[in-house]
Order: C-alpha cells, then structure tokens, then sequence
C-alpha cells in the first residue's frame, strides 16, 4: 500500500501563489508516475498536472497551463504543484495521486491517492 501525504494548502486572495507538496516514499516515485487533480463542491474530480513517464515531461490542464507548474524532488521523494496568479475558480481540494499505466489524466488510471489539501482563493 503506497501512501501519499499532501501539504500546502490554504487561503489566498487571487493573483497570489501556493506551493503543494506531496510525501511518498522511494518506492512510489520509481514506480509509479504522479500527478495533481483537484475536486470542487459539487464537481468530478478533474486533472490538473501530470509528469509523465516518457521523457520525463509533464502535461498541463488548459486552465492551469502556464500557471501551475508540477515538479518532483527525487531525494526528497516529493512532489510539488507550484500555483501562481491563482483565481477563484481554482478553489478545491487537491489530489496528488500515483499510477502504473493507463492515462495520464483520467482518475481512474491512479491506483493510490493522498487525503488532499484544502486550497480556498478569494476574490
């Protein structure tokens, strides 16, 4: 059973910037690829940002692209979301999650998920 911890969140005013982090262990993130997704009250969880296996590069949703940016520090074993001009709309629980194949950004692809960490922005 591989665990995921996140961490970061909080309240912000629009236009300002959050980092997220999440914990795994050295095992999740040599194998397992990793990505944020993010739910609203009332909405499907949908797909954020994801590193993937190829290449190592990352894809983007097209309302975060050119915002957000999704890293990993493989000592740390973390992996982080970097938010900046964020907007109200970007308000809701976020995900990070591990998968072994599958798409990149569809939830059911992910085999683990972590609690998730509240991000609230303001207007």
């Amino acid at each position: 059973q591989e665990q995921l911890v996140e961490s970061g969140g909080g309240l912000v005013q629009a236009g300002d910037s959050l980092r997220l982090s999440c914990a795994a262990s050295a095992r999740t993130f040599s194998n397992y690829a990793m990505a944020w997704f993010r739910q609203a009250p009332g909405k499907e969880r949908e797909f954020v940002a994801a590193l993937t296996w190829v290449g190592g590069g990352s894809r983007y949703a097209d309302s975060v692209k050119g915002r957000f940016t999704i890293s990993k520090d493989n000592a740390k074993n973390t992996l982080y979301l970097q938010m900046n001009s964020l907007e109200p709309e970007d308000t809701a629980v976020y995900y990070c999650a591990a998968r072994r194949g599958g798409s990149w950004d569809t939830p059911r692809s992910y085999d683990y998920w972590g609690q998730g960490t509240q991000v609230t922005v303001s207007s």
